[in-house]
């Protein structure tokens, strides 16, 4: 016997004749005896030590007295008898099957089809009674008053020995077989062979399934016969009845009383001894067994008491089948009950090497973790206030050494343990490692299972915190909390967080101790709650660089991270790692660390990366461009740090978005190529070889900069200029000051490259072109001649007006391509003016430049022979659309030959005549549209309306007659002129009324 499920107690044993049946009724017995009457037994009121019951409805457990007897009940004996509750009729087998009305006895009805029938079954849910005589099976339906209606009659091969309804169907125990029988249509089909020995035995189950017999074994099928499942049933012996009350399963035998678990494996749990016991009942609260003259009830145990009683024997899971068993209103009770039970099942199992099964049950229980991290000594756990003591989770007494570290079988450090162990005893270390192993992957599996759930927690708790602070919560504001790296501040009262720090804490001990290292750096790239302090030294005691890598970042001690990080680059470079780590811990691993901190933390960027500049400098540039961080910033820092890096960054940066650099980093760029050019130049220069036509990278670069962008200071460029060379540089700044004549001349007179300068008008021509407002650079081409034809006068005194122009204070420098020409404050005269210039200006939209031909005629003698009139003709042949013909034609000299002009105003006149011609089309054109739109309109205006004696106003709907009339715009509507103008009238005193009302 496992334990006492069941009390028996003898109700009566002095019934005079032999019981052939029994049943109850609320608290009393009816006993169906061989005499045919009926026997009535209630509980013996005599005593008077009787305590009221809790239940008048439900037997008693005290002794019984006859209170009535039926005298022929029945003209035979009874063969079985049934209560019906929920019609409060009692049903009975004898010669035939009656029906009584409870509690009066009333015979209601008699079906007289079913004499001579040995078995029935009553289903309660529709009403509907079976039964079987000789080999017929008939069904019957209450229909609700005293009456039955015949429903079928199906004949079957044999004699029905015993039957029980399985939904809509009927299983029939006939012969040596089991059959069901469609209650539909008749027909039936085999299940299996009750064996050779014991009679068939249908058992109903509560949920619709059933039992079937077989010898002495127990089967389960469903409603159409199929097996449910493999394990059995196996009683001692074949059982002559079998009733559920669940979790049990009663059967009756002759000299005793068999009590098994529902449960596989349906172990037997009480044996109760009855000698010549033959019948077996189940009763609202009890199960009754009858003798020969006696009557015994067979009281559950509180489950309560049971469960205690399977829990000292150690019978934890049938105990906590038992928990499920309690009524809803004990919720909290069952609950406590079954986190105990789940408790000491786990330490059992734990202590018998089952690990897994042990922390299933601890994931059961709702223990909290630090209960169980106590079983393991070597986890290292973060001083917290929410730790509680082990004792005071459990409601079962428990020996102080069950719940002590050393019930875990664990070493307090299993490393440092095993060396010691001696040769002989090297198996008993291999399976006590193995051991150590299983137990903390266990342990694994447990805190992965309750992670879920508690970091959720914190991180609510964090995410209200954050809310609080935001709206300038004084509470939250006035806590007291504890410092943490990257997360803040946590309160001292954050359970919900320190949990989950003892959590994560422990997770990453274990991952680590059984050689998860990549399960723990995949826990540490995730949201975790580790504790840095205990963390930290363990993952540096086992060399985890990767994961402490991850352990800083996700506290946001970016710091230490780069500060190690730059330590194992440094050691990789020595070999002093292993050759895996070499390759993880290069320099690009820096870059890629602070690639996510550009935008947080720039200086802490710019710091580390000057680690790294020298051995990657692309990728560290790009790490600059690519991210968040002010280029003005990064500038200065490498102009502190890595000057040999800063300009390799502006030109990346320009590359990039040569708008999105500022005017200043510009500026910067250029002083910087400047300054190598000059240093260069002074090199050359001392050297007495330097070239006006040797371009060095460098200075390949600063022209390209001087043309392309437009943020540098030119005055401030030109002054550090030397006066003597580098005159290409000085034409480009003099040309973003728009001093065009004083850049031409020196591409002319100084370089003697006449296709800069003719490269030079293309530019300034282009950008006056996208530029339609910029008038001051029209006229280019012809200062470029003047050039070509009065070179005398252009560079007369050319490096004093450079410098006068440089060293003036008033001297304003519009931007490139500004319309606004340099005027001088104060409303004085043109600072940049030159000599000649008044003679000079001409106006793109006159063709009289107010110079006559005798000025021109001077100044080409005032030129003598230096006039370049090759470079002259050739500008008039390349640039003839974009010369004005009439003014160069002025200022050509007076002997110039006809057929020099011949490749310049051959295509001019060729322009002009075909301008000329397309302009007389396109006139043309207009007059004879002109003409057709005139046409149009006399045409509309010749419409003829014709008025008869039944033309009609529109407006008075009278006749119009030889009134005057008017016609609309549609050339249909008449009305009387009359009309028209009152309309007209009404319309503009509608308009002008809300004026009025002003």
């Amino acid at each position: 016997m496992v334990h006492s499920a069941y009390d028996y107690f003898e109700l009566l044993n002095d019934c005079p004749t032999k019981i052939d049946a029994i049943e109850s009724y609320g608290l009393k017995l009816l006993l169906g005896c061989s005499d045919g009457s009926l026997r009535i037994y209630g509980p013996d009121s005599s005593g008077a030590d009787r305590s009221p019951p809790s239940d008048q409805h439900a037997l008693r457990k005290e002794p019984y007295a006859l209170e009535r007897t039926v005298e022929g009940f029945s003209k035979k004996a009874l063969l079985s008898m049934q209560v019906l509750q929920s019609r409060e009729l009692l049903l009975s087998l004898s010669e035939s099957i009656a029906f009584h009305r409870l509690p009066n006895l009333e015979t209601i009805a008699v079906i007289t089809k079913a004499k001579g029938a040995n078995v029935y079954s009553w289903d309660d849910r529709r009403g509907f009674l079976c039964f079987a005589r000789q080999k017929r099976v008939c069904i019957f339906r209450h229909d609700g008053g005293r009456g039955f209606v015949e429903v079928k009659d199906f004949g079957v091969p044999d004699t029905v020995k015993s039957m029980a309804w399985c939904g809509e169907n009927i299983c029939l125990g006939i012969r040596k077989e089991y059959m069901i029988l469609n209650a539909m249509n008749g027909a039936l089909s085999e299940v299996f062979s009750s064996g050779k020995i014991a009679p068939p035995l249908v058992v109903a189950l509560p949920s619709g399934e059933l039992i079937l017999g077989k010898e002495n074994i127990g089967v389960f099928v469903d409603q159409n016969g199929k097996l449910l499942q493999a394990d059995r049933i196996c009683w001692s012996e074949a059982p002559t009845v079998v009733v559920i009350e669940k979790p049990y399963a009663i059967a009756l035998f002759p000299r005793r009383v068999e009590i098994r678990s529902l449960r596989v494996p349906y172990p037997l749990i009480q044996t109760i001894v009855l000698q010549n016991a033959r019948h077996l009942i189940k009763s609202n609260n009890a199960v009754v067994v009858a003798l020969n003259n006696s009557v015994y009830g067979l009281f559950p145990v509180p489950l309560g008491a049971q469960i205690v009683q399977l829990t000292a024997s150690g019978n934890f899971e049938e105990a906590l089948a038992l928990c499920k068993l309690l009524p809803p209103e004990d919720a909290s009770l069952r609950a406590a009950k079954e986190g105990s039970i789940h408790i000491r099942y786990a330490h059992y199992l734990f202590d018998n090497g089952c690990y897994e099964e042990a922390m299933e049950h601890f994931l059961a229980s709702q223990v909290d973790i630090t209960y169980v991290l106590s079983l393991y000594p070597s986890i290292v756990l973060p001083k917290t206030t929410a730790i509680p003591e082990p004792e005071k989770l459990m409601d079962l007494s428990l020996d102080a050494s069950q719940l002590s570290r050393g019930s875990s079988g664990l070493s307090d450090d299993l490393e440092t343990l095993l060396p010691q162990l001696s040769e002989s005893d090297e198996n008993a270390a291999l399976e006590f490692k193995k051991m150590s192993h299983n137990t903390l992957m266990a342990l694994i599996k447990f805190l992965q299972k309750k992670r879920y759930s508690i970091v959720e927690k914190a991180a609510a708790e964090g995410t209200e915190e954050v809310v609080l602070d935001a709206v300038g919560d004084h509470f939250s504001s006035t806590r007291f909390k504890k410092s943490n790296k990257g997360r803040g501040t946590i309160p001292i009262n954050s359970a919900a967080r320190e949990m989950a720090a003892i959590l994560d804490t422990a997770l990453l001990q274990a991952l680590l101790l059984t050689g998860q290292s990549s399960a723990a750096l995949e826990l540490l790239k995730g949201l975790n709650y580790c504790d840095v302090k205990i963390c930290e030294e363990i993952l540096q005691k086992g060399n985890h660089y990767t994961a402490l890598l991850e352990l800083y970042r996700s506290n946001s001690m970016h710091r230490e991270a780069l500060i190690l990080l730059h330590r194992l680059v440094e050691e990789s470079k020595s070999n002093q790692l292993q050759a895996e780590l070499i390759q993880k811990f290069s320099p690009e691993a820096i870059i890629e660390y602070l690639k996510p901190l550009r935008g947080t933390d720039p200086m802490l960027v710019l710091e580390f990366s000057m680690l790294v500049l020298e051995s990657c400098p692309t990728q560290t540039i790009e790490l600059f461009l690519s991210g968040n961080i002010p280029a003005d910033l990064v500038n200065s820092y490498l102009k502190q740090h890595a000057p040999n890096m800063q300009t390799r960054y502006l030109e990346l940066m320009l590359a990039m978005n040569e708008n999105g650099i500022s005017g200043n980093l510009q500026n910067e760029m250029v002083q910087i190529y400047l300054a190598e050019v000059l240093e260069w130049y002074s090199e050359l220069s001392a050297q007495q070889i330097w070239d006006e036509k040797a371009y060095s990278p460098t200075r390949k670069k600063l022209l390209s900069a001087l043309e392309s962008i437009s943020g540098y200071n030119p005055e401030a460029l030109l002054r550090r200029l030397p006066p003597d060379a580098l005159f290409e540089e000085r034409a480009i700044l003099l040309g973003k000051m728009n001093q065009h004549e004083l850049a031409l001349s020196l591409y002319v007179h100084k370089l003697h490259v006449p296709e800069l300068a003719l490269a030079y008008c293309d530019r300034v021509y282009d950008s006056a072109v996208r530029q339609p407002l910029v008038k001051s650079s029209s006229n280019i081409y012809l200062t470029l001649l003047q050039i070509y034809l009065n070179p005398q006068k252009t560079t007369k005194n050319f490096e004093k007006r450079i410098t006068n122009l440089v060293s003036s204070p008033n001297t304003s420098t519009p931007k490139f391509g500004s319309a606004a020409s340099i005027k001088a404050k104060g409303g004085r005269k043109k600072i940049a003016s030159i000599e000649g210039a008044e003679d000079m200006r001409i106006s793109p939209g006159n063709t009289d430049s107010g110079r006559s031909d005798g000025d021109a005629e001077e100044s080409s003698e005032e030129g003598g022979s230096a006039i370049m009139l090759d470079q002259v003709f050739d500008l008039l042949s390349r640039r003839w659309d974009r010369i004005n013909g009439a003014q160069a034609l002025k200022l050509l000299p007076r002997e110039t030959k006809l057929q020099n002009l011949l490749p310049f105003l051959g295509p001019l006149l060729k322009k002009s005549s075909e301008a000329y011609r397309n302009f007389s089309v396109i006139k043309s054109l207009r007059q004879s549209e002109n003409l057709q739109v005139k046409d149009e309109l006399y045409n509309q205006r010749k419409a003829v309306v014709k008025i008869s004696s039944d033309s009609m106003c529109s407006l008075c709907n009278k006749k119009i007659g030889t009134s005057v009339f008017a016609v609309y715009p549609n050339g249909k509507t008449l009305v009387h002129f009359v009309c028209f103008r009152d309309s007209q009238s009404m319309k503009a005193v509608a308009k002008g009324s809300p004026l009025r009302k002003r």
